[in-house]
């Protein structure tokens, strides 16, 4: 927490957000993700680096959300309605940064694959194949998972159908409340901003507060559910599911996939 604090001062004109995530991107994708894969891809059964690199990664997205915290308790508006995310960050975003199922289903996503294979009559491998790139101890990491994985698993998405709708409800309840409130004052100053001013800044600052909370809950739940998926996994899983959610955030800012993507938005008629 300390180095996210040294990032930004307790006040309001503290660091942008922005330009922390955009370091904070950079050093994902040039210094951990490599450092990880090449973990990863050594023949060394196992590599002594793979759990150092895999904690290092770990301890990076940490730094992340602790870092989120401190902006939020700055200035909740940067997070919530960021301007600086871009078209293909945003699908993904559930009160200001990537919804924890995300996180499940990335998980499952491997266990899928297993079941993928498990359902074919063998299987050949040519010479550009994937299992080339790590050695085969690594390969085999998501094969018959245990069952203590499988019922953490769900325990994890349990939990997620609880807690995901609850922060839904209060932030709902926050806005109808601030729309009910401003509503209210500006109706009995008669449209004199001058009048109402003061009561709507008021009403603007407890939203604000409350959703500021939300948001702490909804950033408590994600490193959680993170932090609960890797306390499960072996150092091979972990390492694999990492690689994957990493290249999963730096995808969002490969300028050629983001050139596509926005070249291929519908237009709605109305």
């Amino acid at each position: 927490m300390k180095k996210a604090v040294s990032l930004f001062n307790c006040k309001k004109t503290s660091r942008p957000f922005k330009d922390f995530y955009i370091e904070w991107i950079e050093t994902l994708k040039k210094t951990h993700l490599p450092l990880l894969r090449r973990s990863i891809s050594t023949l060394s059964v196992p590599s002594s680096l793979l759990p150092t690199h895999v904690e290092m990664l770990h301890h990076h997205f940490q730094l992340y959300y602790d870092a989120l915290d401190v902006a939020a308790s700055n200035d909740i508006a940067q997070i919530l309605f960021p301007d600086w995310r871009n078209s293909l960050e945003k699908p993904f975003l559930f009160l200001g940064d990537l919804h924890p199922y995300l996180f499940t289903n990335l998980l499952r996503s491997f266990l899928n694959d297993d079941e993928e294979d498990d359902n074919e009559i063998g299987f050949q491998i040519g010479e550009d194949s994937e299992f080339f790139d790590k050695p085969w101890h690594v390969v085999m990491a998501w094969k018959s998972p245990p069952k203590a994985l499988m019922t953490k698993i769900e325990q994890i998405e349990c939990g997620l159908r609880l807690m995901v709708p609850a922060l839904v409800a209060r932030a709902r309840t926050a806005q109808a409340g601030f729309a009910k409130r401003a509503g209210a004052e500006w109706g009995r100053s008669q449209g004199r901003k001058e009048a109402a001013r003061g009561e709507i800044r008021e009403a603007v600052a407890a939203q604000m507060e409350e959703m500021r909370g939300v948001f702490i809950d909804a950033n408590r739940l994600r490193r959680s559910v993170l932090s609960d998926i890797l306390s499960v996994t072996s150092v091979y899983q972990a390492a694999l599911f990492l690689e994957g959610l990493a290249q999963f955030l730096v995808g969002f800012r490969d300028h050629e996939l983001l050139g596509e993507f926005n070249r291929c938005k519908k237009v709605l008629n109305c």
